[in-house]
């Protein structure tokens, strides 16, 4: 196997969740959710690993980490904040929050070699996906612009606590991404899942939909592209309060350009996060099982 990074998406402040759920302990052990994407990432062949995370926060995260990992897993931390932007561009004195995905992923670029995986820090995606996605990883050329994701069920995917976000993916009979659409506001509303439109209303998804949830596999040349389209986003939207710039937005450009494809790859797993911290109980309950189970040690890092 080559050698391949795990980039971690960490620095959200959990505006929804009500604190700093990236550090959150899930388990009687202190593990958190990051955790076991480590651990799994590792059994899977991973030899890199680079947090993007915030200022604010860096020092409580290299103390953590670096002692869980250290003989484990190479690790690196990049930090993501709103003004870690080219020189140039006007920004609002009122905008609070860093650009999004996309320019998070855009700080890791002067510490990843070859091809990477990108995942959120707050959701659980099983070891099944990481041996899935670590395949097609070794089969990317590094000098081209094809990608890789795990797509996973909709309905395995829903908060009972809220709305969530979910990239909707429609795939042709090659199993090629063909476009990925941001959806950012999906719940369960009288029992169907549906997803909220700009104007307000509601409008049913089929509970089988491809969705992603931020796991993707991508080679050096997506960086190359994702920092070009980051410079037009800033031209138009710089001034922009709350304006985003997110991963799959890169992603379709490949694929419309027909510059590259995304192969996808699915998993039946069932969402483990914390988007609300009504979530928490759920997650920690189903963390406990899976190390009942046998699926998990007790212990991860001893």
């Amino acid at each position: 196997m080559k050698k391949h990074t795990l980039v971690i998406l960490a620095a959200g402040m959990g505006s929804r969740y009500g604190g700093l759920k990236q550090l959150d302990k899930m388990s009687d052990e202190g593990d958190t959710i990051i955790d076991f994407s480590l651990y799994d990432a590792i059994e899977a062949g991973f030899k890199k690993v680079v947090f993007i995370i915030r200022e604010s926060f860096k020092e409580e995260f290299v103390a953590i980490y670096n002692e869980k990992l250290e003989g484990k897993i190479e690790v690196a931390y990049v930090c993501q904040e709103l003004d870690n932007i080219p020189e140039g561009y006007p920004v609002s004195s009122e905008r609070v929050k860093p650009w999004g995905t996309g320019h998070a992923t855009l700080q890791v670029k002067s510490v990843v070699e070859g091809n990477f995986v990108v995942i959120n820090g707050d959701d659980f995606y099983s070891a099944g996906a990481f041996q899935t996605i670590v395949k097609e990883l070794d089969n990317l050329k590094v000098n081209s612009y094809n990608m890789c994701m795990v797509a996973y069920k909709l309905s395995n995917t829903i908060s009972e606590n809220g709305f969530v976000s979910r990239g909707e993916c429609f795939v042709n009979e090659n199993q090629e991404l063909t476009d990925v659409i941001e959806r950012t506001h999906i719940e369960e509303v009288d029992g169907k899942i549906q997803r909220k439109e700009a104007d307000g209303t509601f409008v049913p998804m089929a509970e089988n939909s491809n969705v992603s949830m931020n796991f993707w596999g991508f080679t050096p040349k997506y960086l190359e592209v994702l920092e070009e389209m980051f410079q037009d986003f800033l031209k138009e939207r710089s001034m922009e309060l709350k304006s985003e710039f997110f991963i799959p937005t890169v992603v379709n450009e490949i694929i419309q350009s027909k510059r590259g494809t995304v192969k996808v790859l699915t998993s039946d797993a069932k969402w483990m996060g914390v988007t609300y911290s009504e979530d928490r109980p759920l997650v920690v309950k189903e963390i406990k099982s899976l190390k009942e189970e046998g699926i998990y040690p007790v212990n991860l890092w001893e």
